[in-house]
C-alpha cells in the first residue's frame, strides 16, 4: 500500500507548481483527478520536444494522474464537479486571486460542500497583501525575489537559475502544506485553506545568503561557482576539463592537502582556518588553479575520490541521467513508452507508485463521471465534457 492510498486530490492547477504538488502526491499513492478546460494545460504545447503528440515539458510532471476534461463555467458541469468535492480530501488550484472565486471553486464555497476539504491555493505573490491579483511567473520572482542579484558569472550579468527553481520550491512547499493539513485534520475533523505563493517559497530558499543579508544589511554579489563563507568550494579547470571540489570542513582541508601532497598549504598560518582561508581566497585559488592545470580532470577526482574529499565531474544533463546512481536508484523510469524523471520519495514500507503515463486530455472523462453516477454521454451533449 501507498503511503497516500486512499487520499483523492482533485487537480485544478496548470504549468509546473500546481502539478509538481501533486504529481508528488500521485507518486506517493493518492488518486489524483486532473480537471483540465477543454484546450488543456498550458504546457502540453509547450515544445518541442514532442513524443506521440505528448510534450517534454507536461509529462515532466503529470504523471500517475487522471484527465477530465471539463467546462467549468457551464452550469451542466457543477453536479460532476460538486460530486467529486463531496468526495475529495484536497483540491489544488492556481488561478489568479478572485478568478477561482469566479468560477464557483473558490475556498469558502468547496468548503461548504466539503468541510473535510484540504484546500490549496498556488499564486504569484500570496492570496492576501498589496500584489495578490499580480500573475506569477517563475523567471520573474526569480528576479524579484533575489535570486538572480546572487546567480551568474562575479563580473557578468545576473542570470536565471536552468529550471524553474521557484515553481518548483513552491510544488514542493505546498506538497508539504497539503500533508500538514491532512494531518491535522486527523484530529480536527476539519480541513483548511493552504496559501503558498511563488514570492515567499524564493524568498525563504535564499536561505543563509537572505540569512547573511539581514545580518549585515549589506548588499550580497554573485560570486559565480564559489562560495560566500566556504574555501576552497568552487570550480577548477583541469588540464582537458572542469571540475567541482568542496572543502567544507577543517577535517577535509587536511585530507585535501594530504592528497595533493602539498603539506605547505596545511602548514601556511595564510590558510590555517576556513576563515583565514575565505580572507585569502585569491591566493590560494591562484595556486590550487595552477596546481590543477597540470593534469587532467580524472586523475585530481581519483586522489579526491580515495582521500574522502568531496569533488565531481561537471556532467551534461545527458550524462547525470546515466550516472550509475540514477540507474541504480531508479531515477530513470518509462511509464507506456513515456520517458520520465522518478520520484526522490523513497519510503521503507510504503513504495512509490508510479503506473500511470502522463493522460492524454480527457483520458478518463467517462471513467470518472461514472464513478460519481453521472452519465458521461450526457454531459458531453450538454457541453460540460470533452
Amino acid at each position: 500500500m501507498a503511503a497516500l492510498t486512499g487520499i483523492t486530490v482533485l487537480d485544478l492547477s496548470r504549468v509546473l507548481a500546481g502539478p509538481w504538488c501533486t504529481m508528488m502526491l500521485a507518486d506517493l499513492g493518492a488518486d489524483v483527478i486532473k480537471l483540465e478546460s477543454f484546450a488543456g494545460d498550458d504546457t502540453r504545447g509547450l515544445g518541442p520536444p514532442f513524443l506521440d503528440g505528448m510534450s517534454a515539458y507536461f509529462a515532466c510532471c503529470n504523471r500517475n494522474k487522471r484527465s477530465l476534461a471539463i467546462d467549468l463555467r457551464s452550469p451542466a458541469a457543477r453536479p460532476l464537479l460538486e460530486a467529486l468535492v463531496r468526495k475529495a480530501d484536497v483540491l489544488v488550484e492556481n488561478f489568479r486571486t478572485g478568478a477561482a472565486e469566479a468560477l464557483g471553486v473558490g475556498y469558502e464555497a468547496m468548503a461548504a460542500i466539503n468541510p473535510r476539504l484540504v484546500y490549496c491555493s498556488i499564486s504569484g505573490y500570496g492570496r492576501d497583501g498589496p500584489q495578490a491579483t499580480r500573475p506569477g511567473y517563475d523567471f520573474v520572482v526569480q528576479a524579484e525575489a533575489g535570486l538572480m542579484a546572487i546567480t551568474g558569472p562575479a563580473d557578468g550579468d545576473p542570470a536565471k537559475v536552468g529550471v524553474a527553481v521557484a515553481d518548483l520550491a513552491t510544488g514542493q512547499n505546498a506538497a508539504t502544506g497539503v500533508l500538514a493539513a491532512l494531518l491535522q485534520r486527523g484530529s480536527t475533523g476539519l480541513g483548511q485553506h493552504v496559501d503558498i505563493s511563488l514570492f515567499d517559497s524564493q524568498l525563504a530558499w535564499l536561505a543563509n545568503i537572505g540569512s547573511s543579508a539581514l545580518f549585515t544589511g549589506e548588499p550580497t554579489q554573485r560570486r559565480g561557482n564559489t562560495h560566500a563563507s566556504i574555501v576552497p568550494y568552487e570550480a577548477f579547470r583541469a588540464s582537458d576539463q572542469s571540475f567541482v571540489l568542496a572543502v567544507a570542513s577543517e577535517k577535509l582541508w587536511a585530507k585535501a592537502c594530504v592528497a595533493l601532497d602539498r603539506s605547505d598549504l596545511a602548514d601556511d598560518p595564510r590558510y590555517a582556518s576556513n576563515a583565514a582561508r575565505v580572507e585569502n581566497r585569491r591566493s590560494l585559488g591562484e595556486q590550487l588553479t595552477a596546481l590543477f592545470a597540470t593534469a587532467p580532470a580524472a586523475h585530481w577526482l581519483a586522489l579526491f575520490a580515495a582521500a574522502g574529499v568531496p569533488a565531481g565531474p561537471i556532467n551534461s544533463v545527458t550524462q547525470a541521467l546515466a550516472h550509475p546512481v540514477a540507474q541504480a536508484r531508479g531515477m530513470c523510469i518509462e511509464i507506456d513508452d513515456i520517458p520520465m524523471i522518478g520520484s526522490p520519495l523513497n519510503l521503507s514500507a510504503s513504495p512509490r507508485r508510479l503506473e500511470r503515463a502522463p493522460p492524454t486530455l480527457g483520458q478518463h472523462s467517462d471513467e470518472i463521471a461514472r464513478e460519481v453516477g453521472l452519465d458521461a454521454a450526457a454531459l458531453r451533449a450538454a457541453g460540460a465534457l470533452r
